[in-house]
């Protein structure tokens, strides 16, 4: 039965637990090395096919630019597929842009997936990752569907997995453009290169013993919730059942593990300290952080920053013990910042919609 409609699909945020960068291509290009880590503060997209061809989008939150990432990601799905067929796309974005969450990227990971799946193309994930290369670095990854060690400029991803976290996030009123940092002068575009054995195998002697764990093979049709499709209703969401959400109980342990130790052990983010030269508001979030979490790092380029929290261990209705965490003091927030408590996702929602 062919779609008419996608409805309620995330793009997820992600976060650099470090990010290094290890050189630069003749081209300009800067050669990286991160973690990137899928967290569940997302923006909303809604997709309804068009048999005209015309590509519109819908803002349902704050304004976008007129050529945003969701667009250009649809153009390009459109042209190189050579399809005739044309969507609306409605946005809620809750994501704030110029914080180095990666929310434009997301939109267009989460647009080229729906759209290849609306459209009936079936790309392979492969295909679709180097198109949304061509948007942005960050988009391959969102398309990848996993946690992951990225290297070179965000297009060689080694899937991890790895335990579930929270994490406080903190955005301040500054926005900061990407091109402002790497082009500023006191950018390190030298920092040794770890080897990608080293961030799988696991943590240094006297961590906790817990480990990355490259995932190997296809897990496209691992058992997990992959978004609702639907012809034209609007009842079911694409986000999961919250069947994730609901097992924490069942997981424990890895709330108490390295995932977020692992940061520092294995560096720092190379962006930071341009980034707080460049803007203020981002050394001042990183101590807001410390000061209430005793650890903070800056994010991607910024200018959101983020520190790892540790669970505490309640008894739930059920008679179980789930792990919760503070409420985040947001009446604390300067104003124009924004933040949230968020948990780190095992999977995007939307693995398996390209395989």
């Amino acid at each position: 039965m062919s779609l008419s409609a996608l409805y309620d699909l995330p793009a997820p945020a992600k976060i650099n637990q470090f990010l290094h960068i290890v050189g630069r291509r003749s081209d300009g290009y800067h050669l990286l090395q991160s973690v990137f880590v899928l967290i569940d503060w997302a923006d909303t997209l809604h997709f309804e096919k068009r048999q005209d061809g015309r590509l519109a989008r819908h803002d349902l939150g704050p304004a976008l630019p007129a050529d945003d990432l969701c667009l250009r990601a649809a153009l390009c799905l459109q042209q190189a597929s050579g399809t005739t067929r044309g969507a609306d796309i409605s946005v809620l974005k809750q994501l704030p842009w110029g914080a180095g969450l990666g929310g434009g990227s997301s939109d267009a990971a989460t647009t080229l997936l729906a759209l290849n799946r609306l459209w009936g193309l079936n790309w392979p994930r492969a295909r679709l990752a180097q198109l949304g290369l061509s948007l942005g670095a960050d988009v391959p990854f969102f398309i990848g569907g996993h946690n992951a060690f990225v290297q070179g400029i965000g297009e060689r991803l080694t899937p991890l997995a790895l335990p579930r976290a929270g994490v406080a996030v903190v955005k301040p009123a500054a926005a900061i453009a990407t091109r402002d940092i790497f082009e500023h002068p006191g950018l390190v575009r030298d920092t040794e290169a770890i080897s990608e054995a080293a961030i799988v195998e696991g943590c240094s002697p006297g961590d906790t013993g817990q480990k990355f764990h490259k995932i190997s093979g296809n897990n496209d049709d691992a058992d997990s919730d992959h978004g609702s499709l639907h012809n034209t209703a609007r009842n079911d969401r694409g986000s999961g059942s919250g069947k994730d959400r609901d097992n924490r109980a069942g997981q424990l342990t890895p709330w108490q593990c390295s995932w977020a130790r692992s940061g520092e052990q294995w560096g720092k983010n190379d962006l930071q300290a341009p980034a707080e030269d460049h803007c203020a508001e981002v050394r001042l979030a990183a101590e807001w952080l410390q000061s209430r979490y005793g650890n903070s790092r800056m994010t991607g380029s910024g200018s959101a920053v983020f520190a790892r929290l540790q669970a505490v261990l309640e008894d739930s209705i059920e008679g179980g013990c789930a792990p919760t965490l503070a409420t985040f003091p947001q009446a604390e927030l300067p104003a124009g910042w924004v933040g949230r408590i968020c948990h780190s996702l095992p999977q995007h929602p939307l693995l398996g919609w390209a395989e």
